[in-house]
C-alpha cells in the first residue's frame, strides 16, 4: 500500500547487527527504504537481510559507548554522505547491566546511560537539523516495558528508558510543526540477547509467561509493523505517541 511505502528514503538504524535491530532494519527494507546500518563489531547479517530486498545497504561503524558528541554528529554527516538524504533514524541500540541497586557501580551506570540516552538525543538532534531543512523527518525510539515500570536489578536502564519516553515527547513538541514526527516502540518482553537471563531463570520466565496475555515471549520480528507505520506516511499525524508491542503485558 503506497501509505505505507517508503520507496525512496533512506533510514539509519542503530544497533542493526542482531535482534531487534536487525529485524526493524530487514522490516524497513521490505517497505522499500535504503538502510544505513549503525554498528560497533558486525553487520552482515544486517547487509544480507536489506539486500535480499533489493535495497542498498551502507554500513557505518560507531561505538556509541565511547563516542563524543561531535563524533555523533560527524556519524550522521556520514550518514547523509553514505546514503545521499536522511528520511528516518531508528535510534534501537541499547546496553543493560544488572545488578542490586546498592552495588551499582558508577561505570554501569553512566555505560548504560550514555549509549541508551545521551546517544539517543544527540544522534536525533543532529539528525532534526538535517531534517529541517528537508521539511520532514522521522524519528523513532525504542523504549522499553521499563520505561513505564520500575524493574528488578537494572536501575540505569530503567532510568534510561524513562528517559527515552521523556525525550520522545519533549521533541515531538519542539519539532511536530517542522514536518518531524517523533515517536517511541516500547517492545515488551523480547526474546533476545539482552533477555537471556530471564528466560533461563526458570522461576522469572514463568512468572512473566504468567503475566504476558498473549501466552509467550515476542520476537523481533513482532516489531516489524510497528517500524514500518512509525516510519511512513500513514503515522504523518501520529507525534509523541509510545506505542506498546507486549502481547498485553501492560493491559494486565
Amino acid at each position: 500500500m503506497e501509505l505505507f511505502s517508503l520507496e525512496g528514503c533512506t533510514a539509519l538504524v542503530t544497533g542493526v547487527n542482531r535482534g531487534i535491530g536487525l529485524a526493524l532494519a530487514e522490516a524497513l527494507a521490505e517497505a522499500g527504504a535504503d538502510i544505513i546500518g549503525l554498528y560497533r563489531t558486525d553487520c552482515r547479517a544486517a547487509e544480507k537481510a536489506v539486500t535480499r530486498y533489493g535495497r542498498r545497504f551502507h554500513a557505518l561503524q560507531c561505538n556509541l559507548e565511547q563516542t563524543p558528541v561531535e563524533g555523533l554528529s560527524e556519524a550522521v554527516r556520514q550518514a547523509v554522505n553514505l546514503g545521499g538524504r536522511l528520511d528516518i533514524v531508528v535510534n534501537n541500540a541499547g546496553i543493560i547491566r544488572r545488578s542490586p541497586a546498592v552495588e551499582h557501580s558508577e561505570t554501569d551506570w553512566d555505560a548504560v546511560l550514555q549509549v541508551n540516552l545521551k546517544a539517543v538525543f544527540f544522534l536525533t538532534q543532529a539528525a532534526a537539523r538535517v531534517m529541517k531543512e528537508q521539511g520532514r523527518g522521522k524519528i523513532i525510539n525504542i523504549a522499553s516495558m521499563l520505561s513505564f515500570q520500575g524493574g528488578i536489578l537494572v536501575p540505569s536502564y530503567t532510568a534510561s528508558k524513562h528517559g527515552v519516553v521523556g525525550i520522545t515527547r519533549a521533541l515531538a513538541n519542539e519539532w511536530a510543526a517542522c514536518g518531524i514526527n517523533v515517536n517511541a516502540i516500547a517492545p515488551g518482553y523480547i526474546a533476545t540477547d539482552n533477555t537471556a537471563p530471564l528466560r533461563a531463570d526458570p522461576v522469572r520466565n514463568r512468572s512473566i509467561l504468567e503475566r504476558i496475555p498473549a501466552g509467550r515471549w515476542g520476537t523481533p520480528a513482532d516489531l516489524k509493523g510497528a517500524v514500518v507505520f512509525l516510519a511512513s506516511p500513514a503515522s504523518d499525524y501520529v507525534n509523541g505517541a509510545v506505542i506498546p508491542v507486549d502481547g498485553g503485558w501492560l493491559s494486565r
